[in-house]
């Protein structure tokens, strides 16, 4: 992504002759990859895990959260945002402190509400129920206190989710596993959130479902505000170069620049370089045929 940047504002300014803080802005908001497309890819670790996938989707959930300093900055040249003399203020709070202050408070509010709520479910028989709202609380408290902290709330929002995904079970001594079900209806909700063996990963895939629910319906609300305002945008013949340049060209040669030492194939590159188009299309049969395929590789 940084690769991107560079590549783009340089563009930027010498091709469309735009202002510097403008072409970064505009370089900041191209350069991340899209995350709904990556998961697609298999990243999960196991017996036979992929690097490159992993890698793609890791870049895919994190690099929008990294491109805030870009952003910052862009917007500080255009005077904007106050960069401090010298740019001492991007430097000692924008680009570092953003950064890993964002990650530290949501891995660290992810982690803590996790193991609140599965000992209270555990040991108490509380807090049952109402996953979703577990998520947009955590969203909004790990969002607002990076915020107010000088944070990214992005990448804060991203490690809380993590977080919160990696919290494990404690087995309560002398218990065991719930034995499987019979019959198609399964165990019951509560009994599964608040037995000891199984309360996390209940509570995973409540998040995990309501989550998807909420993307898919956000992602459509966009596609449709995007796709209505395209109707008032005035045709830009800088467009015809700069598109297909952004997009076949620019990405694969950031990948091809940012793997060297790694030694990928040319099939790992081209699946990296190919998934870093912004598209929201990742829904289609045809795009996660072809990202199980390149996967596979």
């Amino acid at each position: 992504m940084a690769m991107m940047v560079a590549m783009v504002s340089a563009i930027g300014v010498w091709w469309l002759q735009l202002p510097l803080g403008m072409a970064v802005l505009v370089a900041a908001i191209l350069a991340p990859t899209d995350p709904v497309l990556a998961s697609d890819v298999k990243s999960e670790t196991g017996a036979d895990p992929d690097r490159f996938g992993f890698s793609l989707a890791a870049e895919a959930g994190l690099d929008d959260g990294a491109a805030f300093p870009f952003v910052m900055l862009g917007l500080g040249l255009l005077g904007l945002h106050d960069l401090g003399p010298g740019l001492a203020g991007w430097w000692s709070i924008d680009l570092p402190w953003a950064t890993v202050g964002g990650i530290a408070i949501g891995a660290a509010l992810g982690a803590a509400s996790g193991r609140l709520v599965l000992y209270l479910r555990i040991r108490h028989g509380e807090a049952v129920g109402l996953d979703e709202f577990l998520g947009l609380g955590l969203v909004a408290r790990a969002y607002g206190l990076a915020q107010v902290s000088l944070a990214s709330g992005f990448l804060a929002v991203f490690s809380a989710g993590m977080a919160l995904q990696r919290v494990r079970d404690h087995p309560r001594p002398h218990t065991r596993p719930l034995p499987a079900a019979a019959g198609s209806a399964g165990h019951a909700y509560n009994k599964l959130a608040t037995h000891s063996h199984h309360a996390s990963v209940t509570m995973r895939d409540s998040e995990q479902g309501f989550n998807a629910q909420l993307q898919r319906r956000a992602e459509l609300t966009l596609v449709l505000a995007v796709g209505a305002m395209l109707a008032y945008a005035k045709p830009l013949p800088e467009l015809l170069w700069f598109v297909p340049l952004t997009l076949p060209v620019l990405r694969p040669l950031s990948v091809l620049v940012a793997t060297t030492g790694e030694r990928p194939s040319l099939s790992q590159q081209a699946m990296v370089g190919w998934f870093g188009r912004r598209s929201n299309c990742s829904g289609s049969r045809w795009r996660r045929l072809l990202a199980k395929r390149l996967t596979e590789l």
